[in-house]
């Protein structure tokens, strides 16, 4: 599904994308849309980058705690 927005740009700065664009050969609308698709497939890269190193790091420096062997009562008794 596709969804407009409205964005205030200057003018100067519209004519000169626009500009780009025919260089191109494309739209502006087109290269709004390629960048912010472009931008949220970075993201989750990002992201899923940034998960992985959580997870070795979580494997590098987990350790092992042993059996536990005690209750909730006797973890709380006074």
């Amino acid at each position: 599904m596709r969804r407009n927005i409205t964005l205030s740009v200057d003018d100067e700065v519209i004519r000169k994308v626009r500009k780009l664009a025919v260089d191109r050969r494309t739209t502006l609308a087109e290269m709004i849309r390629a960048y912010l698709n472009r931008l949220a497939e970075e993201d989750a890269l990002q992201r899923e980058l940034q998960a992985g190193e959580l997870d070795e790091g979580f494997k590098r420096y987990s350790r092992a705690m042993g059996q536990r062997r005690w209750t909730r009562d006797e973890l709380h008794e006074r």
